[in-house]
């Protein structure tokens, strides 16, 4: 058994919803075997609060969250990426950065729940929705046996985790 902590970078395009949601639900669920971040391509610099009122509502921690470049994991002495999953597919589209290590990568794509517009009712059952697509992806894959998997197997199990229940875009994938 391994004491090894993965890092895990959830990419979004403004990193303000689904990458944050992953972020809280990966902090809480992977607790002790797993350091979760965040990040954008284009980030907008402020977290959707939406997002945050939902994390907290299901019990994930909001704390800290915050609006940031993936620069910032780009460069020397920044945390070391085990795996990096897109979350919107205008982000798998994007050129990324070279990320140090050749970490596992996934599309894990879910619908924007920011461009529900009917109303705040709606808003909430969309980021609900999309948290709970998120939680079901995380689960399965903190229940993966990632110490003794080959890559080519824990890359293989990674994509298809993001083809679970919610998928936005079946055919996306992170360069």
């Amino acid at each position: 058994m391994t004491d090894h902590v993965y890092n895990v970078l959830f990419l979004c395009t403004g990193n303000s919803a689904r990458s944050i949601l992953a972020e809280g639900i990966l902090r809480k669920v992977g607790a002790g075997r797993f350091q979760a971040f965040s990040a954008g391509s284009q980030p907008k610099g402020v977290v959707n609060p939406m997002a945050l009122d939902v994390l907290a509502e299901f019990g994930f921690p909001n704390d800290g969250m915050r609006s940031k470049s993936w620069d910032e994991f780009a460069v020397p002495g920044a945390p070391r990426m085990d795996f990096v999953f897109t979350v919107c597919d205008q982000a798998a589209g994007e050129a990324c950065p070279i990320w140090p290590g050749q970490p596992v990568t996934g599309h894990w794509g879910i619908e924007d729940p920011s461009l529900e517009d009917r109303g705040d009712m709606w808003k909430r059952a969309a980021f609900t929705q999309a948290l709970r697509y998120m939680q079901n992806r995380i689960e399965a894959f903190t229940a993966l046996p990632i110490a003794t998997l080959a890559q080519s197997s824990l890359t293989a199990k990674v994509r298809e985790i993001g083809q679970m229940e919610g998928a936005s875009s079946p055919r996306a994938e992170v360069a």
